[in-house]
C-alpha cells in the first residue's frame, strides 16, 4: 500500500483549527490564537496520511481530541478540493440547534426540559409531569396545556468567527404557531402560520454567546381573537359540534385544523418548535431552495428537466458563476453561465436529456418501476465559492382529462400518467399522530407500505391536518404511491383580510418550491369539501349576505392559491376543491351550483342509513374521492388507554371516544341490516364481539362501494359511469378509538384492510345481482388482454364440499377495463346446483390464467348472514412454526367459516389474509412480525373467531 501511495502524486491541504474554546470550530485565518496545525494527503486512489505537528499520529484510535477536531476539519475540506487542484470554499456553515432546551410556561410556575423539534404535550410527557395524553378523558383533562403560553429558551456559544460571515440567520424549518422570535433579547421576528419555513436575520445580534428565546402565545386565545377582531362579518363556523369536545375558531389560526378536534381525533391544540432549527452563516449567496421538474416534449419527443434555484444574495455586487448539471447515467451534463444580483436570486436552467439514451419513467404501484436517476449540480461561484447538490431526479408526465364522454352529458375525469389511463385504487391520509414530533420515518414506512401492500396507488392528503415531512413523500416517490395533494384548509370558510392573506402566499410559495420535486405528487387542490360548503350553504349564512363568501372563496383558492401554484409549477393539474365539477365548476365562475354532480369532476358520499349492500345507493361517479364507514379498533389497541370500566359499548369511554354524532348507533343499525347482534352475559366478551362486527361490517359495506366503482369504470348507465378512481376514507387513525380507517393508531390491519389488498386486486371478479340476475365482472389493471377461466362454485353452508363448480373456459378479460363476463338468473343457478336456496349456500368465484396468473377469490352472499341456514361451529384450530423472518399458520376447521378473523393482539405484525370466508379443512396463513418475537409468543397472543360465535 505504501509503495502505491508514493507513486502518485499527493496534493497537501495545509489548515489550522482555532482551539481557543472548546466549543469552536475550524478556520483557516491567521488569528493570534493557539492554532494547532497539520497537514492532508489526497491522493488519486483516496488515501491518506496524517502529519500532526505535535505528534505523528498513524492510527486514529491514538488521536488526541484536539486532533480529531483537527482531522474532522480537513476531512471537511478535503471534500471541498476541486479537479483543478485549488481549494474551494464552502459558502455556509450552518449548525443545527435540535437538541435540548428550556421549556417554561407563562408564570414560570413549570420548567422543564424540551426535546427540539417536539412539543410542549411530548415535553412534559417525557419529563413524567403528565400521563399519555391519549389514555381515558385526557384530552380534556389537559385542556389547560394549550390555554397557556409556553417559551422555548436556550443558550449556546457562537460555533463560528462572526466577522467572516456577511449574513447570519436563524432558520425556523416549523413554528407551531403564533410566536416572537427573541435574539439576546432583541426580537427578530414574530410568527403566525405552522406550515411556513421562518428564516430570521440575525447578523447585527448574534455575539459569542447567544440567547434565544421562542415565545408561544396559546393558538386557542389567539384564534379566539382574531375572530373577534374581524368584526366586519363572521366567518364559519364558529366552534365544531359538541360531540367533538374541541377548540373554537381554527380557521382563524395557520394551523393543523384537526389539532383543535375532528369527528375522528381529539383536540391537542400543540405549540412548540415542530422542526428543524439552524444557524446559517454565509457570504455572497445561499441557496434556499433547489427543485427539479420533468418536462416531455410530445414534437421532438424529447425530455428535459427545469432546474430551479433560489438564492439569498447578500453581496452588494453581482455575483456570477458557472453551473454544472451531471446525470451520468443518462449520458447528459451541461454548463450554465449563471449571475446573480442583489435581490434577484432566482434562476431557472433548462437541462435538455440525451437522446442517446432510454429515459426509463416513473410509474404508479401497478403499472412499472419507480426509476430515478442520481444528479449533480455544481455551482462554482466566483472567490472560489462552491455549492454542490445532489438530487434523485424522476421522469414521468401527468395530465388531468376532462373530455366529452359518447352517450353522456358532463365531461371525464381521471388522470393519465406517462399517456396511460390509471384507474386510482387509495384511501386517504390524515396526520398518523397529534404530535407530530412522535411520528418517525420507521412510523411512515410502516403505514405507507401497508399502502401499497393493499394494492393502493394513491393517497390523498387531506387538507384538514398537515403537509408531511420530507421522508413522507421520499417514500411515496419509492413506493409508487402517487399523492393527491390537499393545501391545508378544510370544512370551512377562510377570512381574506391581508395580512392573513400575505402568511398564506408565503405558505403556499415554500411548500410549492419544497414538495414539487416529487414525481408522486400528481395534483394540487385547494380544499376539502369548501366549495361544497358554500354550494349547500352548510352554515346557513342569509342569501343576501351569500356574495361576500363567494368573493371571500375566489380571492382565497384562485387569486392567490391558483395563482402560486401555476407560477412554480405548470407541470400538474390544479382544482380549486374536492369535490368539485372540475372545469365545470371554473365555468361557473370557480363555485358549481352542485359540485356533487355526477357527471363531472369527483365527489365524497357518504350514507349510514341505506343499505350499504345495496349498489343502487351509491353514485355512478367519475371518480369517488371520500365514501367510507366507522368501526371500532381492536380490544387490544383500545385497552392501551382504558381501563376494564371502560370495556363495554355504552361505557362513557366509549361515547366519549366517539366524536361523530351517532356513530356508535350508526355502526349498529348497519350491522343489524345482514348480522346478529352479540347478546353475550359477559359484557367484556360482548364489547369484544361488537368490536368484531363493525369490523365486518365496515369492511363488508366498503368492498361493496369499491367493486362497484371499480366495475363502473368502462360503462355508462343512464348517463352517468366511467368511474376512473375509489379513494375510501380513511387509511390512518390518529389515536385509539371509533373512525373511518382501515389502519388502526400504530398500523395495525382492520378486517378492512385485508379487503382492501383483495378489491384493490389487479385482475379481480365481481359480482352484481340486478332484478335476481347475477352478473360477475372480469375488472383488470393489466396493460394487456387475457385469456381465463371463470370459476365459479356454490358451497352449502352445512358442508365443506362444493356443491356445484361451474367453469366458463376462454373468457377475455381486456386490459384496464371491466366488462361482464358471467349472466345467469339466480334461480336457474340454484336449481343447476341441487338442493341450494339462497339461505343455504354462497358463491365463490375467481379467475384463472396461464403462468400463474390468478385473481383472490371473491364471493356473494345470496342472502344476509344473519338468515343463513346449516351454519356450524367450525372448531377452529391453528398450529405455528417459524420460517425465516415469518410464521407459519396452518388452520384447520370442521365447517365453513365466514369472516375467519386472526388476531396477534398487542405483538405488531400483519397475516398474509384475514377476515376471510374459510371453505377448506385446511389453510395455510403466513404471519409477518414487525418486531422480534417467537412461535411461542406468538402462539400465546393468537386469537381466533368466526361469524358462527356471534349469539
Amino acid at each position: 500500500m505504501e509503495g502505491a501511495r508514493s507513486e502518485k502524486k499527493a496534493a497537501v491541504l495545509y489548515a489550522c483549527v482555532d482551539l481557543s474554546n472548546e466549543g469552536s470550530a475550524g478556520c483557516l485565518t491567521g488569528k493570534t490564537r493557539k492554532q494547532f496545525c497539520g497537514s492532508f494527503s489526497i491522493s488519486s486512489r483516496f488515501e491518506w496520511d496524517f502529519d500532526l505537528t505535535s505528534s505523528r499520529a498513524g492510527m486514529l484510535g491514538r488521536v488526541l481530541p484536539a486532533e480529531r477536531r483537527l482531522w474532522l476539519l480537513l476531512l471537511y475540506l478535503a471534500l471541498l478540493w476541486r479537479r483543478d487542484g485549488k481549494a474551494s470554499r464552502s459558502p455556509l456553515w450552518a449548525t443545527s440547534l435540535r437538541g435540548t432546551w428550556r421549556l417554561s410556561n407563562a408564570n414560570g410556575s413549570l420548567v422543564l426540559r424540551g426535546d427540539v423539534p417536539g412539543c410542549v404535550h411530548t415535553a412534559l410527557l417525557q419529563q413524567g409531569l403528565i400521563q399519555d395524553p391519549y389514555y381515558r378523558f385526557n384530552d380534556l383533562t389537559y385542556a389547560w396545556i394549550a390555554l397557556d403560553n409556553w417559551t422555548y429558551s436556550i443558550t449556546f456559544k457562537s460555533p463560528f468567527d462572526i466577522s467572516m460571515w456577511q449574513k447570519v440567520s436563524l432558520v425556523f424549518e416549523g413554528l407551531d404557531t403564533i410566536a416572537e422570535v427573541l435574539v439576546n433579547n432583541v426580537t427578530v421576528g414574530k410568527t403566525d402560520n405552522m406550515f411556513n419555513q421562518y428564516r430570521f436575520d440575525i447578523t447585527d445580534v448574534i455575539k459569542e454567546i447567544n440567547a434565544v428565546q421562542v415565545q408561544f402565545l396559546s393558538a386557542v386565545w389567539y384564534a379566539a381573537q382574531q375572530s373577534k377582531t374581524h368584526k366586519a362579518y363572521q366567518v364559519p363556523p364558529e366552534c365544531p359540534p359538541p360531540v367533538q369536545k374541541g377548540q373554537c375558531h381554527v380557521n382563524f389560526i395557520r394551523k393543523e385544523q384537526c389539532s383543535f378536534s375532528w369527528d375522528w381525533g381529539p383536540s391537542f391544540p400543540t405549540q412548540g418548535i415542530w422542526k428543524d432549527v439552524r444557524i446559517e452563516a454565509y457570504n455572497l449567496c445561499h441557496l434556499t431552495y433547489f427543485s427539479v421538474i420533468p418536462h416531455y416534449e410530445q414534437n421532438t419527443q424529447q425530455w428535459s428537466l427545469e432546474i430551479e434555484s433560489d438564492f439569498d444574495v447578500v453581496s452588494s455586487k453581482p455575483v456570477s458563476g458557472l453551473v454544472t448539471v451531471s446525470i451520468p447515467e443518462l449520458q447528459t451534463q451541461q454548463t450554465f453561465t449563471v449571475e446573480l444580483r442583489p435581490g434577484e436570486g432566482h434562476i431557472v436552467l433548462p437541462v435538455n436529456i440525451s437522446k442517446n439514451v432510454t429515459v426509463e419513467t416513473w410509474w404508479p404501484r401497478g403499472h412499472g418501476n419507480q426509476t430515478g436517476y442520481n444528479m449533480t449540480a455544481v455551482f462554482n461561484m466566483e472567490g472560489d465559492y462552491e455549492i454542490k447538490k445532489f438530487s434523485k431526479v424522476y421522469f414521468r408526465t401527468v395530465e388531468l382529462i376532462e373530455e366529452s364522454i359518447p352517450g353522456s352529458p358532463g365531461l371525464s375525469f381521471y388522470f393519465r400518467i406517462n399517456g396511460l389511463p390509471v384507474f386510482v385504487k387509495g384511501s386517504n391520509w390524515i396526520p398518523a399522530d397529534s404530535f407530530q414530533d412522535r411520528v418517525t420515518p420507521g412510523m411512515l414506512r410502516l403505514l405507507l407500505q401497508s399502502t401499497t401492500d393493499a394494492n393502493m396507488n394513491m393517497l390523498r392528503v387531506w387538507g384538514g391536518g398537515i403537509y408531511e415531512q420530507d421522508e413522507f413523500y421520499d417514500i411515496c416517490d419509492e413506493l409508487g404511491i402517487m399523492i393527491w395533494q390537499d393545501f391545508m384548509f378544510a370544512c370551512a370558510l377562510y377570512p381574506t383580510d391581508q395580512s392573513y392573506l400575505d402568511s398564506v402566499r408565503s405558505e403556499i410559495t415554500h411548500q410549492m418550491k419544497r414538495l414539487k420535486s416529487h414525481p408522486s405528487i400528481i395534483v394540487w387542490s385547494g380544499n376539502n369539501e369548501n366549495e361544497a360548503a358554500i354550494a349547500a350553504n352548510w352554515f346557513s349564512i342569509p342569501r343576501a349576505k351569500m356574495s361576500i363568501y363567494v368573493k371571500d372563496y375566489v380571492t382565497l383558492y384562485v387569486k392567490n392559491i391558483r395563482e402560486i401554484v401555476l407560477a412554480e409549477d405548470k407541470s400538474r393539474p390544479f382544482l380549486p376543491s374536492s369535490p368539485t365539477n372540475g372545469v365545470e365548476s371554473v365555468k361557473e365562475g370557480w363555485l358549481a351550483h352542485n359540485p356533487y354532480d355526477t357527471h363531472y369532476g369527483d365527489v365524497h358520499y357518504y350514507n349510514y342509513q341505506s343499505d350499504c349492500w345495496n349498489w343502487t345507493t351509491f353514485p355512478r361517479a367519475r371518480f369517488a374521492s371520500e365514501y367510507g364507514f366507522q368501526s371500532w379498533p381492536s380490544f387490544s389497541t383500545l385497552t392501551q388507554v382504558s381501563l376494564e370500566e371502560d370495556w363495554s359499548y355504552e361505557s362513557n369511554f366509549s361515547q366519549h371516544r366517539q366524536h361523530h354524532g351517532e356513530g356508535n348507533e350508526q355502526m349498529l343499525l348497519q350491522a343489524g341490516l345482514h348480522f346478529k347482534l352479540p347478546q353475550e352475559t359477559d359484557p367484556i366478551k360482548n364489547f369484544k364481539h361488537t368490536i368484531y362486527l363493525t369490523q365486518i361490517m365496515q369492511a363488508q359495506c366498503i368492498k361493496s362501494q369499491t367493486e362497484f366503482y371499480r366495475r363502473s369504470q368502462s360503462e355508462i348507465v343512464n348517463g352517468e359511469g366511467r368511474t376512473m378512481g375509489a379513494l375510501y376514507w380513511q387509511l390512518n387513525d390518529i389515536w385509539q378509538g371509533p373512525s373511518w380507517s382501515s389502519l388502526e393508531y400504530g398500523g395495525k390491519w382492520k378486517m378492512l384492510h385485508y379487503f382492501a389488498q383483495h378489491f384493490f386486486a389487479p385482475l379481480l371478479p365481481v359480482a352484481q345481482e340486478d332484478e335476481e340476475v347475477l352478473y360477475i365482472y372480469g375488472v383488470s389493471d393489466l396493460h394487456s388482454d387475457h385469456k381465463m377461466t371463470l370459476r365459479v362454485i356454490l358451497y352449502d353452508w352445512s358442508g365443506m364440499e362444493p356443491i356445484c363448480t361451474l367453469a366458463k373456459e376462454g373468457v377475455v378479460v381486456k386490459a384496464r377495463s371491466a366488462g361482464p363476463i358471467y349472466k345467469e338468473p339466480v334461480n336457474e343457478l340454484l336449481k343447476r346446483c341441487g338442493n341450494c336456496t339462497r339461505k343455504s349456500c354462497v358463491v365463490t368465484f375467481s379467475l384463472e390464467g396461464r403462468d400463474q396468473l390468478c385473481s383472490p377469490r371473491n364471493h356473494y352472499f345470496l342472502s344476509s348472514p344473519k338468515d343463513a341456514v346449516g351454519l356450524k361451529s367450525p372448531q377452529l384450530h391453528v398450529s405455528i412454526s417459524q420460517e425465516g423472518d415469518h410464521f407459519h399458520l396452518l388452520l384447520e376447521a370442521t365447517a365453513i367459516a365466514p369472516f375467519v378473523w386472526l388476531d396477534a393482539g398487542n405483538i405488531r405484525g400483519r397475516f398474509s389474509d384475514n377476515g376471510f370466508l374459510l371453505t377448506e379443512k385446511q389453510k395455510v396463513i403466513l404471519f409477518y412480525p414487525w418486531e422480534t418475537i417467537s412461535a411461542k409468543e406468538l402462539e400465546k397472543s393468537l386469537s381466533l373467531t368466526s361469524l358462527t360465535e356471534i349469539s
